[in-house]
């Protein structure tokens, strides 16, 4: 796991936020330095995946840590061990078989809040899963889910799919995996191919704009921290239109660093706690060109940083934020 801020009044969500980032961008060798010029739009396939029935069981699915999952039938009993994991099922038509998911501060779709929590921040709670029934778990990679719980769920006879994204393509591809997984990939399958088609049309919106360089803070309380280099987030912001600081996999970076890459946007991740005034209060602030033009802008973390159905959503949030006179 990386370093982890602390928590103040917004309880397990930024611990939530830190562990998704993590698990959707895996270890990186060292710091990634700032970019000096403006990168180039990130490539995003063209080709939509051809609409498929929904497999008949068994299946067997390989997740994403490379193991080889098979489930029996279609799953009744479904328990979801991430938020995104959660909106996914939700939205390909399985939510009515949903019969748990991990604590959430900010459930969407609404009708998940009343969903039994059997997981939070490092814990999973094997008994209830159990009696449960559960005949499938989705499960968080590079530590999301302490891989200790998988194992023993797995033990037991339980399906466990672990699932993260590093990459639009690896989210949308666990969205499909999810639908295979419990009977609904002819609705994956439309889902992603109509989010396929929105980052395609998003990307070709902003190919050709002035890339502020720009810094996404999740936290800065004690230390700072923001996205590394290599992870779904970074290639969201260059979507976006950005030319985005980014960190290695501690998320970390010094306020020297931060000064020296000289952002002209800063956009605040931390669900609404940090204020604009409290960025520009910071000793040590001041000098930085966003603080200076007044560009500190607060953005929607959840859809930023949850790679599931509302990741384009996201990524116009985004766009919105770096780039208000493109008519989304």
């Amino acid at each position: 796991m990386t370093a982890i801020p602390r928590l103040r009044a917004r309880g397990a969500s930024l611990l939530l936020i830190i562990a998704m980032l993590a698990s959707a961008c895996g270890a990186a060798a060292s710091p990634s330095p700032v970019p000096t010029a403006a990168p180039s739009p990130t490539a995003i396939a063209t080709t939509a995946p051809a609409a498929t029935p929904a497999p008949a069981f068994p299946v067997t699915i390989k997740d994403d840590e490379g193991t080889s999952v098979s489930v029996s039938s279609q799953p009744q009993k479904i328990v979801s061990l991430t938020p995104a994991a959660t909106e996914t099922l939700f939205a390909i038509g399985a939510g009515s078989r949903v019969v748990a998911k991990v604590e959430d501060i900010t459930p969407y779709p609404p009708a998940t809040d009343s969903l039994p929590v059997v997981a939070k921040v490092g814990t999973v709670d094997i008994e209830k899963i159990v009696s449960l029934k559960a005949d499938l778990v989705i499960a968080g990679g590079l530590g999301f889910t302490p891989p200790a719980a998988v194992a023993q769920l797995r033990s037991l006879g339980i399906p466990v799919i672990v699932l993260y994204a590093n990459s639009i393509a690896q989210a949308l591809a666990g969205i499909r995996a999810v639908g295979t997984a419990s009977g609904n990939l002819a609705e994956a399958t439309t889902l992603t191919t109509t989010m396929q088609a929105e980052f395609d049309r998003l990307a070709a919106l902003t190919a050709g704009v002035t890339r502020p360089k720009t810094f996404y803070e999740i936290d800065a309380t004690t230390d700072i921290y923001t996205i590394p280099a290599d992870s779904l987030y970074a290639e969201l912001l260059k979507l976006a239109g950005a030319d985005p600081i980014t960190t290695d996999s501690s998320y970390t970076i010094s306020l020297e660093k931060v000064v020296a890459a000289d952002p002209a946007v800063i956009l605040l991740g931390d669900g609404g706690y940090t204020k604009p005034a409290d960025v520009t209060a910071r000793p040590g602030w001041s000098g930085i060109k966003a603080v200076k033009d007044g560009r500190i802008l607060p953005v929607d973390d959840t859809l930023v940083t949850r790679p599931g159905p509302r990741l384009v959503e996201g990524l116009k949030a985004l766009i919105a934020a770096l780039h208000p006179e493109l008519a989304l």
